[in-house]
């Protein structure tokens, strides 16, 4: 975003005001690439940590309807923005537009919609997404060195964009476009005002494949596109992992954030461990909090279906929620302006056996709602649990009782 026009300075002011900071420190960080607005929402350093929720239409399951119900969900319990990853092209990103968060795309998956797609086909495809969204994923860092290096791994590449990509590679025997005619992709994002997240094609999907050879290659490049993009004038930032161990996370983080110089840090998970399949948005949320407190600034969330099956309504507003508060703790931890408040207003709520004030206040206040009606207390304003044994309740009268 160039601060310099009028409409642009407002879109500054309104974010510097839903993070709490000063504008100042919002177009500072533009300026130097720390931070980007994705639409009306900034992503980056010293601001609140981000969520996204992945949607899309697949083969046997390409219903507009659910999809739709589902950014509902998405949206109602949170998420900062929406990604549609459909394979069949129904309509949906256009549609996604009326709940008012910022959206993204794979373009590359329309490429490959044809049979034998050249190079062209990649770049007419993002073109085509850009007349409906903030930001595109695009898988640059893949390339025929790279795409080598990745036959090494337990598991390959598990990225889709960048499996297609890689086997797009193989069978034509020419580089992937993306990469060797970056400056044309800048171009077409320039042109439409639309932000650039630079894939992570070679995220490892295994714990056995982080931090390997050809993860470490792909950062270098993409950290040298991030230069050549901020230079082109469009807004960038980085995708990451993926599968990686727990006590490699925050060095993975701040590695990545010295060589793509502090750009924006999108991470899927990371899921820290290989064995959490049917929960998985548990897997992801402790390494999203993890990263996040390292310095990440945008979690993709991970649903309970993730490695299994296409997600349902349920899968969705359960991964949303696990994303919030991997991205709020790790909010707490960076200390970010106001971050601890919404806490400490629960905790007096609980202090005072308030439910409605402690529901209100939680990131699902339906799930509260449930629970607190489906196993009542047999006595009193208190939980289920202790009844009236209730820790809270004893302690509040002893305060009393001591005159205090």
């Amino acid at each position: 975003m160039d601060s310099s026009t009028s409409s642009e300075r407002m879109e500054l002011k309104k974010i510097a005001r839903k993070e709490g900071v000063s504008p100042s420190a919002i177009e500072r960080g533009l300026r130097n690439g720390s931070i980007v607005a994705i639409g009306d929402c900034g992503v980056g350093a010293g601001l609140r940590t981000k969520t996204n929720a992945n949607l899309g239409c697949s083969e046997g399951f390409s219903s507009l309807k659910k999809e739709m119900e589902k950014a509902e969900i998405a949206v109602k319990y949170g998420a900062d923005a929406l990604m549609d990853l459909s394979v069949v092209d129904v309509g949906l990103r256009a549609k996604l537009r009326k709940f008012g968060v910022p959206l993204g795309t794979v373009p590359v998956y329309d490429t490959f919609a044809k049979r034998e797609p050249d190079a062209d086909d990649f770049f007419s495809a993002v073109e085509k997404h850009c007349k409906d969204v903030d930001f595109v994923t695009v898988h640059c860092g893949i390339t025929k060195r790279t795409s080598a290096m990745a036959r090494k791994r337990l598991i390959g590449v598990v990225s889709r964009g960048g499996a297609l990509t890689a086997l797009w590679m193989a069978r034509t025997g020419k580089e992937n476009p993306f990469y060797a005619e970056f400056d044309y992709l800048l171009e077409i994002l320039k042109d439409n005002g639309v932000a650039l997240s630079l894939g992570d094609a070679l995220r490892p999907g295994a714990l056995a494949d982080a931090d390997d050879a050809a993860q470490e290659a792909e950062l270098r490049i993409n950290g040298a596109l991030v230069k050549r993009a901020r230079k082109a004038g469009v807004a960038v930032f980085v995708e990451g992992p993926g599968h990686m161990p727990l006590n490699t996370i925050a060095h993975h983080v701040k590695h990545m954030k010295k060589v793509c110089g502090n750009a924006p840090y999108y991470v899927l998970g990371p899921l820290v461990t290989d064995l959490g399949a049917g929960h998985d948005h548990i897997t992801a949320a402790i390494g999203g909090a993890i990263a996040g407190a390292a310095g990440a600034d945008f979690l993709c969330y991970v649903t309970p279906s993730e490695h299994l099956s296409f997600p349902d309504k349920e899968d969705v507003r359960e991964g949303v929620v696990a994303a919030r508060i991997a991205a709020h703790a790790a909010d707490i931890a960076k200390g970010v302006p106001g971050a601890r408040l919404q806490d400490d207003r629960l905790s007096k709520a609980r202090a005072r056996l308030d439910w409605k004030t402690q529901f209100a206040l939680s990131f699902d206040t339906d799930a509260c709602v449930r629970y607190r009606r489906s196993r009542p207390p047999a006595c009193g304003n208190v939980c289920s649990m202790c009844g009236e044994y209730c820790a809270v309740k004893a302690f509040r009268e002893s305060r009393k009782g001591a005159g205090k």
